[in-house]
């Protein structure tokens, strides 16, 4: 995966039990799902544990039913040190429809850990010809 290059992450239903008391899909369920997705991305680049430090800027533009497709959609905007930036994005499709809208979208920062659970450089177990990738695809 490169930078800005938006991925499938997962794709499920929304289903009866992912609502809140009123009925409504449950916005921590869908923060969930983003932080799953994200959480998936960190690890592969990462190559090892990672950890949420940050989700920014959320924002719930389509209200999400049951019976709802939600994708979940990951891109990397950028790499540093310890930590890496991801746009996590959710769309939906309505049940009969073929129309994919958008429904939320996040910024999580997730940071590379160390065997004892302390930020550690991205980039440490990548090799040579992965660092390589990267210079070149900058």
């Amino acid at each position: 995966m490169s930078i800005k290059e938006r991925v499938l992450v997962s794709r499920t239903i929304a289903v009866p039990a992912d609502t809140n008391p009123w009925g409504d899909i449950f916005g921590g369920w869908i923060l969930s799902l983003m932080d799953i997705a994200a959480g998936s991305i960190a690890a592969r680049l990462a190559k090892g544990s990672i950890a949420t430090k940050a989700i920014n800027d959320v924002t719930f533009d389509t209200p999400i039913f049951v019976g709802d497709e939600v994708s979940v959609y990951a891109e990397v905007e950028k790499i540093g040190n310890t930590s890496m930036t991801l746009n996590i994005y959710v769309t939906i499709k309505r049940k009969g429809q073929d129309e994919e809208l958008h429904a939320v979208k996040g910024k999580f920062i997730m940071v590379a850990l160390n065997e004892n659970r302390r930020p550690r450089p991205v980039r440490e177990k990548w090799t040579d010809a992965e660092k390589a990738d990267e210079v070149a695809s900058a």
